[in-house]
């Protein structure tokens, strides 16, 4: 029988913060600072970036540490909360860094939950819609096993990602360590790299450019796209819960990768065209989440809608590059 929605069980005043410089890292930092949390945000910088955070150095709560948690992690003094989010996240970047991508879900994920467990706090890992791969169910439940090909070349950030819930569970059942587990499926938002290979940014850089859209295969293939202030609170959620999980973060409005593109083209105002190009190897061919257990365990459903989400991403992009043109000049 599952219970009603979590309301938050424990007080949390420090929290540290892997990947904290990266696109939902950041997000993540600020708002827990918004919520009176103190946080150290640790980051090697290898895909996020000290602007991200560059407007919450002067918090008087917010720490920025450079730190490659596959070497080691010391974090002094008090900790309530650990989110291990280091990792590329896009295909872009996990094909260019594959044995980085293993590492950090590997070692990385070990090193964070060691210091979890010598602080006796909550751990939350950032997992991935990835642990399905080209999924046979639709949508995906949590107690889906998936259907992942290790030795493709989305293996690297697939296998890494089981293998990272594989540990936290095991810390969990064999050292009492109080962990959860949230699947993260496809987020956008401000402060995504243009260059980071992911539909919604290349596509509205495209679009912003004039330049074609390049849409893979025939474009029928589906991902769910969920607004990055949605999915900050779903897991945040989650981190002031006491549930285990995995527990599935993401918004159900499906839609196909062509009906993207168009979406973008019209939202921008461009008169782009679209180019097909070649499907990656392994690409899904359908991705939803079923949300259920969000909902019934965390009282968490996205709030934002799609064309509003995308509305706001897309005065972001052209905000960013208007400030580009004014410091050329």
């Amino acid at each position: 029988m599952v219970s009603g929605p979590a309301r938050e069980t424990r007080t949390i005043r420090r929290a540290v913060v892997t990947g904290g410089a990266g696109f939902l890292g950041s997000h993540l930092c600020e708002q827990l600072l918004e919520r009176g949390v103190e946080v150290v945000c640790l980051d090697n910088f290898l895909t996020g970036s000290p602007e991200n955070v560059l407007h919450l150095m002067e918090h008087p709560g917010f720490r920025l540490v450079r730190c490659d948690v596959t070497d080691y992690v010391h974090v002094p003094g008090p900790v309530d909360l650990v989110l291990h989010f280091a990792s590329p996240a896009s295909p872009i970047d996990y094909l260019k860094m594959p044995i980085e991508t293993l590492k950090v879900g590997s070692l990385g994920t070990l090193h964070t939950l060691g210091l979890a467990h010598d602080k006796g706090a909550r751990y939350v890992l950032a997992s991935t819609s990835e642990v399905y791969g080209d999924p046979l169910q639709h949508p995906q439940t949590e107690e889906y096993w998936g259907n992942v090909n290790p030795v493709g070349p989305r293996g690297v950030y697939d296998e890494a990602k089981r293998f990272s819930e594989a540990m936290t569970t095991a810390y969990r059942t064999s050292k009492g360590t109080d962990t959860g587990i949230v699947r993260i499926f496809n987020t956008y938002g401000p402060r995504m790299r243009a260059d980071d290979g992911r539909a919604i940014p290349a596509f509205v850089n495209q679009a912003l450019e004039g330049r074609p859209l390049t849409v893979a295969g025939d474009g029928s293939q589906t991902r769910s796209i969920c607004y990055v202030d949605d999915t900050v609170a779903g897991i945040l959620a989650m981190a002031f819960s006491a549930h285990t999980g995995p527990v599935n973060i993401g918004n159900p409005d499906e839609l196909s990768m062509l009906r993207l593109a168009e979406w973008i083209v019209e939202l921008t105002g461009s008169g782009s065209p679209i180019d097909y190009i070649d499907l990656p190897v392994d690409d899904p061919k359908v991705r939803r989440p079923d949300t259920t257990r969000a909902e019934q365990l965390l009282g968490w459903r996205p709030r934002v809608p799609s064309e509003e989400g995308l509305r706001r991403t897309v005065d972001w992009f052209a905000a960013q590059r208007q400030t580009a043109r004014v410091q050329a000049v």
